[in-house]
């Protein structure tokens, strides 16, 4: 990842929400972006430009214009119509965006359209957020790497949040992930918490 004075930035067209350029680069705000906020806390995954991205819960493309910056291919999963519409201006001016209008918790729904890609990138306010991921896992090649943006307060608001983000790695463990990184990213995102994650192999017959 490319930082300027150690500010994250990424290489593409200005211009989609307002950011601030720097030297000719897009300034990545760690407020804005819970991707830059991980990689503010403690690196994140590197994204190079042969990688294929599925991003669930694109939104409006925030951060997905940034990741289509460094990807190769980003296919980008958001629910809402409204949303969308600027998604749509996203994939229009940046080519390697794939906006795909479907439900995270029902993957068959865009399986047609997605190929297996090298990183998993989740940020859905939903319940079940570890189970969502698991549904996609299909996607993911084996020792691809998986970023579920975890919110807390979306799961349960009245649970405290250590116990969720401790119930949701085990989930993840017991699905077949290791989770090799995990970080709260306060203060740019309170109660939200990153966790890094690897697809193990499945065992030798």
């Amino acid at each position: 990842m490319i930082r300027i004075d150690g500010v994250l930035v990424s290489p593409g067209e200005g211009g989609v929400y307002g950011e601030r350029m720097l030297g000719g680069y897009r300034v990545w705000d760690p407020y804005r972006s819970k991707l830059a906020a991980l990689y503010q806390k403690s690196g994140g995954p590197e994204i190079t430009p042969g990688m294929t991205v599925l991003y669930l819960g694109a939104a409006n493309g925030t951060t997905v214009s940034h990741v289509a910056d460094y990807a190769g291919t980003v296919y980008a999963v958001e629910y809402a119509p409204r949303p969308m519409q600027d998604l749509l201006e996203v994939a229009r001016r940046r080519k390697n965006v794939v906006p795909i209008l479907g439900d995270a918790t029902a993957p068959a729904g865009y399986a047609p359209v997605v190929e297996t890609v090298d990183l998993l990138y989740q940020d859905v306010a939903q319940p079940d957020q570890a189970g969502i991921l698991l549904k996609n896992a299909v996607f993911l090649k084996t020792g691809g790497t998986a970023v579920l943006m975890l919110k807390t307060r979306s799961v349960d608001i009245r649970r405290d949040p250590s116990d969720i983000h401790a119930e949701t790695v085990e989930m993840l463990v017991a699905g077949g992930f290791d989770v090799i990184d995990s970080c709260w990213l306060e203060p740019y995102h309170r109660d939200h918490a990153a966790l890094v994650c690897t697809r193990t192999p499945p065992p030798a017959p």
